[in-house]
């Protein structure tokens, strides 16, 4: 049989994860928390679901949640939002990236998207016919966090140019765009027919009193633009597979054709739970950045005295490392030797980029109690 994705097996977060059941590791490597969900929130979801909210809901997404997007989007970013034109629920994040490449590239057509990227972009890309192209991104250093090169990728828009990826909070690096990159953005695909994909789904997790600078909040790039975010990594929920997207009317429907002959609709009960979540605790995600900037700085305290190097991370929740003083083992390997002979899982960056760089630079998910940190980080230190 014929691959029509012959390069690609299974994702690395899948691998790492078996590998810490296999060997009984602390798992820092997949981002899912090893703590629950609010308890207002599984009560919702246990009253809808015994309120036989079980069938099918509207394509689009429940109007209630949809509305409490509305507002959400207005309350944070100052932008105006129709819930019934602009606003589509999705089976995930990983679902609404796809229906957007799917609903714009073409044969052909080029998606730029800047390494070290999320590993699900470039399959999508490959599937509609399109052509990756990947932009490595700067890498940290002298206190400065990882930061993409405009004039590099100025370089690299064709007239095949499509689609412009971006993803902040950024993963797996923990970098964050900020607005004066957005207006070079802007600039640089003024006038031109290219879109943009925005990856806001950490957008609750930007530490240091920042704000979370979303393409709709930039009046130039909400016009051409997709925006994805997830409720998972919102709520702590991530197995719910339950997000969004917003983008203008035109895209919209673009994006909607797609998405009917994907997944068609998504869990009701949890639309619904949701819903009434969203409108009764705004404070959960006003709170979310404090919770999570806590869960970074007690990681990066409990580790503070091993042999690793790092710039705190400026947002989501993960915590890049530099293990150049340990091993001189590539970062495939090293994950591996620390997960089957030290008993903790982490994630290798290699697998994130087109062309790895010769760096030795792996990834831990701080989204953990602080007893599993705890408990991992004494490992660490023994490095």
């Amino acid at each position: 049989m014929r691959s029509k994705l012959p390069q690609v097996g299974t994702t690395i977060f899948t691998i790492m994860t078996r590998m810490a059941q296999a060997h009984n590791a602390i798992n820092l490597s997949q981002g899912f928390p090893d703590f629950d969900c609010p308890a207002a929130l599984r009560e919702r979801v246990s009253y809808y679901l015994n309120d036989r909210r079980n069938q099918y809901s509207p394509m689009t997404g429940v109007p209630e949640l949809r509305e409490q997007i509305a507002i959400k989007v207005q309350s944070l970013y100052g932008c105006r939002v129709d819930a019934d034109q602009e606003i589509t629920v999705t089976s995930g994040a990983t679902e609404a990236l796809f229906d957007a490449i799917q609903a714009t590239v073409g044969n052909g057509d080029e998606v730029i998207m800047f390494d070290p990227a999320y590993d699900s972009y470039d399959p999508a890309v490959r599937l509609a016919g399109g052509v990756p192209m990947h932009v490595p991104m700067r890498q940290p250093g002298d206190g400065r966090s990882w930061s993409i090169d405009w004039d590099l990728f100025a370089s690299r828009i064709t007239q095949r140019t499509r689609l412009v990826i971006i993803n902040s909070p950024h993963n797996p690096s923990g970098s964050v765009l900020t607005r004066q990159d957005l207006d070079t953005l802007a600039g640089l695909i003024r006038d031109r027919d290219i879109l943009v994909l925005s990856d806001e789904v950490y957008e609750h997790m930007v530490f240091g009193g920042g704000r979370h600078e979303s393409v709709l909040c930039h009046a130039e790039l909400k016009e051409k633009s997709f925006a994805v975010f997830s409720f998972g990594k919102t709520y702590h929920a991530t197995g719910w597979k339950a997000a969004y997207c917003v983008a203008p009317p035109a895209l919209t429907a673009e994006f909607r054709k797609v998405h009917q002959f994907v997944t068609f609709t998504s869990t009701s009960f949890i639309q619904y739970a949701i819903a009434d979540f969203m409108r009764d605790c705004p404070e959960h995600h006003l709170q979310l950045s404090d919770f999570y900037q806590q869960k970074r700085d007690t990681f990066c305290r409990l580790i503070a005295d091993a042999r690793f190097t790092l710039t705190p991370s400026a947002g989501t929740y993960f915590q890049c490392v530099d293990y150049s003083a340990i091993s001189d083992l590539p970062d495939m390997e090293f994950v591996t030797w620390l997960c089957e002979e030290k008993g903790v899982a982490a994630i290798p960056l290699s697998p994130f980029y087109a062309e790895a760089p010769d760096s030795r630079v792996i990834r831990f998910c701080f989204c953990k109690d602080d007893s599993t940190l705890e408990t991992a980080a004494a490992v660490l230190r023994s490095l």
